[in-house]
């Protein structure tokens, strides 16, 4: 059974940054997509962006580019989004997700982490 763990977020100020984590056990990591998700309070979920199982191909959602980078470390079956320039609006719960050999971009994940709070605030 996968198991998604989040690590990582928190509160800074604007224009901090936070690097948000993302393991994922109980299958080869290496055959996941990972992607990225954000809600904040009373929105809608937001499509951060995804990396491909396949080559690392990275597919951000709108707006998302350039303060935000997603990368992978199969050596370490770990995802990771670089949160940087954060504005107030990038407060959310983001979750990180998971789908086998599935194409990167929006859609349905099949396995969610738990999620972490980001909170940007002065």
């Amino acid at each position: 059974q996968v198991h998604l763990v989040q690590s990582g977020g928190g509160s800074v100020q604007p224009g901090g940054s936070l690097r948000l984590s993302c393991v994922l056990s109980g299958s080869e990591f290496s055959n996941y997509t990972v992607g990225w998700f954000r809600q904040a309070p009373g929105k809608e979920r937001e499509f951060v962006g995804a990396i491909s199982w396949y080559q690392d191909r990275v597919f951000y959602g709108n707006n998302m580019r350039p303060r935000f980078a997603i990368s992978r470390d199969n050596a370490e079956n770990t995802a990771y989004l670089q949160l940087n320039d954060l504005k107030f609006e990038d407060t959310a719960v983001y979750y990180c997700t998971a789908d086998l050999k599935k194409l990167p971009g929006p859609g349905t994940y099949a396995n969610w982490g738990q999620g972490t709070q980001v909170t940007v605030s002065s």
